[in-house]
């Protein structure tokens, strides 16, 4: 039976056809196409724009092996495990067609998922993991971000070009391209070739999103490379050139050039709006760089029985579920370290997507102090950290497993494996403190202090990305001063260290253990400021309010 696509009737509010191209989705725990933040965004829109019934299709990669997996040695420290994914919830359409890489013909296979199974607008994921394919093509799906240059570019090349392709196969006339970061940046090659090479009608259909200050998300390959690999279909070599503004440069910033071909694009916090067009701004050519705020969606992260509690306004009952919450997120503690935490004790959490400008380990700067607070009699303190590292960051892996030897006999830390939607919602509706240390300003968002808060879970942050639209101090959140931007990488980590441990020892834990009604009210507080400003639905409507109008 051939594949029909019938989404639903959009609200008239959205009715502007747009499609969003992004590499990972963090849909559901089931679904592994997803290695961080930039999933959980994207999951998060896809969802809010459902719940509003945006006329929205999301395009990614089906990834036959997933991120990865990750499991521990026998020495405890982290493990990177590859296992092929299956899913039966996905519908094979059944649509197989050509994209050109290398100069060769590569087949690609388009899987749906329709938008009763997760609560998402219509969605394809697609796949060259398939029998038309010889093996090295079938590789390109294989595994998110693979470490292979060529490969990489391939898997651009399959979302873009792919995608684009794909919605002209499903005869759905889209009005607008949206390109959550550079990945598919193909797709506007592909765009310029079937509008008649004029740079003017991609602009009218192509915006763009862009996430991070951050090197490894503003990806820059060799030109030569990307011309071998035939990433920009039909361009010639001195077409590319005209159009990007490259002039004689041996590489192609995917960013500077998704500036170039959108008609508009947005940094993800005021904050990173600002640090955007600072490092944009400069180039001639580049669209307007607004600042649309990240956010995360409320029905998929709440806990539903302390969010009752909460709107009740039954403190008693708050309390109550949240050292539930915590119990269950001990479960995973014990099982994972043998360790016992107790739920009268504050619990701190640092979590997220695992890199090196994040500095899980800041709080240990410097471990003296950090022992003599945590084990304190007076006001005790457990830490559990948990995130991923990308399996071939060994910088970053290294602090991973430092963090494991470094507490290993601390009784009250934790490292966890495993960090994904699931442990990710256990980890904010279990913790009390929610710890954000980023090197200020090279967080664009931090979306997971977010889901955090709408936990009870308290922000001690970094005033940096979403941070300085939210925090009130010592109202809904607590900051850890930041030094000068230039100070010296040592003398500053030295001195934000000792910032968070300060905070912690002269506001934190004295209001939680010694004023516990006040620090409630910091809970509330925070869960009554972060919606519905940081809630998706917002997010979503000003994605089309303000990128998608044309």
């Amino acid at each position: 039976m051939a594949f029909t696509f019938k989404p639903y009737t959009p609200s008239p509010k959205y009715k502007t056809a747009a499609a969003y191209f992004s590499m990972e989705f963090a849909i559901d725990q089931s679904l592994k196409t997803y290695s961080g933040g930039l999933g959980f965004l994207a999951g998060s829109h896809m969802r809010s724009a459902y719940e509003l019934k945006q006329n929205l299709i999301g395009i990614g990669m089906l990834w036959s092996f997933g991120y990865y997996d990750q499991g521990r040695n026998e020495d405890q420290t982290m493990r990177a495990d590859f296992r092929r994914k299956s899913y039966s919830f996905l519908e094979d359409t059944g649509i197989i067609f050509p994209v050109t890489i290398h100069g060769a013909e590569v087949q690609v296979k388009a899987m749906y998922l329709a938008p009763e199974v997760f609560g998402t607008v219509p969605m394809f994921f697609l796949t060259t993991d398939i029998a038309e394919n010889d093996y090295i093509s079938r590789t390109i799906s294989h595994h998110l971000y693979d470490s292979d240059n060529a490969a990489r570019v391939a898997q651009s090349i399959v979302l873009g070009v792919g995608g684009g392709k794909l919605l002209d196969i499903l005869n759905r006339q889209t009005e607008v391209y949206h390109l959550n970061e550079g990945h598919g940046l193909p797709l506007a090659f592909f765009l310029y070739e079937k509008h008649g090479r004029s740079l003017e009608e991609v602009q009218k259909r192509l915006v763009f999103t862009t996430h991070t200050p951050e090197l490894a998300g503003n990806e820059e390959r060799p030109m030569k490379l990307l011309t071998e690999m035939t990433f920009f279909g039909g361009m010639t070599d001195e077409e590319v050139r005209s159009t990007a503004r490259l002039g004689t440069g041996d590489s192609l910033n995917y960013t500077l050039t998704a500036l170039r071909f959108a008609r508009k694009a947005n940094g993800v916090s005021k904050v990173h709006g600002i640090v955007s067009n600072d490092m944009w701004g400069h180039n001639e050519g580049i669209c307007p760089i607004i600042a649309i705020t990240n956010s995360q969606n409320g029905l998929y992260w709440h806990d539903a029985q302390l969010l009752a509690a909460f709107k009740a306004k039954n403190d008693e009952a708050l309390l109550a579920r949240k050292k539930e919450l915590k119990q269950e997120l001990f479960k995973i503690v014990a099982d994972q370290t043998g360790n016992l935490f107790d739920p009268n004790v504050i619990t701190i959490v640092w979590a997220r997507r695992f890199a090196a400008y994040k500095r899980a380990d800041l709080i240990l700067r410097d471990f003296e102090r950090f022992v003599e607070i945590a084990t304190n009699s007076k006001h005790p303190v457990q830490v559990i950290w948990a995130g991923k590292p990308y399996p071939l960051d060994y910088g970053a892996i290294n602090i991973f497993n430092s963090l494991i030897q470094r507490t290993k006999n601390l009784p009250n830390c934790a490292v966890l494996t495993g960090y994904e939607l699931g442990l990710s919602a256990a980890m904010k509706k279990g913790s009390d403190i929610w710890l954000n240390t980023p090197i200020y300003p090279r967080e664009a968002s931090g979306t997971s202090g977010m889901t955090a808060a709408m936990n009870g879970s308290v922000n001690l942050s970094i005033a940096d990305g979403w941070i300085p639209e939210f925090i009130r101090p010592g109202e809904n959140g607590f900051i850890i001063p930041h030094v000068a931007e230039g100070t010296p990488d040592g003398q500053r980590d030295d001195q934000e260290a000792t910032a968070i441990l300060d905070v912690l020892e002269q506001q934190v834990l004295p209001m939680y253990y010694d004023q516990p009604k006040n620090f409630l009210k910091v809970v509330k507080a925070g869960m009554k400021d972060v919606e519905p400003e940081f809630e998706s639905g917002r997010m979503a409507k000003e994605y089309y309010e303000q990128l998608y109008k044309i």
